[in-house]
């Protein structure tokens, strides 16, 4: 490897003391050893905020805590943009509090963009971790992601939007990436009114309209299949659907608001949100709790920045129908 940058990790938790140490503890089983690891604590009221404490006072020169002010709740797009705001790093890699990272993931990574100039993210399958309670009947149940894309090469700007659309399982998870740091900043981090659910989506979307990747096809982060988690929660209730309606029509307005043209993207958008909408009647979203917060947000975020007038009569148009 021709030179040691560093590398931040940052992981954002939020009531994750089941999980959060083993995950901690595959970060300081990396090959490759030059990083920082970011904690940001999204207002856990668990055991874990002792436990990431703990972390810091054996390693003060490696790991840093962060918190909201008032250790308020804000969401993992918050948290996380908190911990990309502090890192030092040229690279951002993210892991989520109840995953695990295969010890060459950092050195693997870092080579392929270092080998890719051009490229400004890296990426690989994931494995669906079902094994980790060891059942057997668990253990069955383990597969390693296809992404559906050609691998190893370099994949320019928009090209990936499309397959990302068409089959949610291609989308990456957000430990399996290695991303330069600039781009996240040019493209404005995460989108903070996405707090939960389909928050990975829209930054993955953001990126792929403007950077180029490399997917190679090696699995190095493990994503912990439990009745606990986040995605497992929004469909037992049944919000999964609402959801994908919501982010598709940020996305159509994302869009808009950049002018992107590209025949293939519109294709899949007009596919999707047709799909959608004809699944969930106007009165099922008016009711939403997650469409409520959403636009909430969003109009939080406008009185602080000047908004397009466009997007501006998006927003207020929607409001009225509350």
């Amino acid at each position: 490897m021709r030179s040691k940058p560093v590398i931040s990790i940052v992981i954002a938790f939020f009531n994750a003391e089941k999980f959060i140490c083993e995950t901690f503890g595959s970060v300081f089983q990396q090959t490759y050893t030059n990083w920082e690891l970011l904690l940001v604590d999204d207002g856990s009221t668990d055991g874990s905020t002792e436990m990431a404490l703990r972390w810091v006072a054996q390693y003060p020169e490696r790991v840093s805590y962060l918190k909201h002010p008032g250790h308020q709740n804000l969401g993992t797009s918050a948290a996380r943009n908190l911990g990309i705001s502090r890192a030092q790093g040229e690279y951002i890699a993210l892991l989520d509090a109840d995953d695990i990272w295969l010890p060459q993931k950092l050195e693997h990574q870092l080579r392929v963009l270092q080998s890719h100039p051009e490229a400004d993210m890296t990426y690989g399958p994931g494995q669906w971790w079902y094994s980790w309670t060891g059942e057997p009947e668990d253990c069955r149940h383990d597969f390693v992601q296809t992404l559906g894309v050609q691998l190893n090469t370099l994949i320019k700007p928009p090209s990936l939007l499309p397959i990302f659309l068409e089959k949610e399982s291609t989308i990456p998870l957000v430990g399996s990436s290695l991303i330069r740091r600039k781009v996240i900043e040019e493209i404005g981090g995460w989108e903070e009114a996405f707090r939960t659910l389909y928050d990975d989506q829209v930054f993955y979307a953001k990126i792929c309209l403007q950077a180029s990747v490399v997917v190679t096809g090696e699995c190095y982060c493990k994503y912990r299949k439990h009745a606990d988690s986040l995605c497992a929660n929004m469909k037992r209730t049944r919000q999964h659907k609402p959801a994908r309606l919501i982010f598709l029509t940020w996305l159509e307005d994302y869009l808009l608001k950049q002018q992107v043209n590209d025949s293939s993207i519109w294709k899949g958008m007009q596919e999707q949100l047709s799909r959608y909408r004809s699944r969930a009647p106007h009165n099922q979203l008016k009711s939403s709790r997650l469409r409520l917060g959403y636009l909430k947000t969003l109009a939080k975020r406008s009185a602080r920045n000047a908004l397009p007038r466009s997007f501006y009569a998006w927003l207020k148009l929607r409001l009225q129908h509350l």
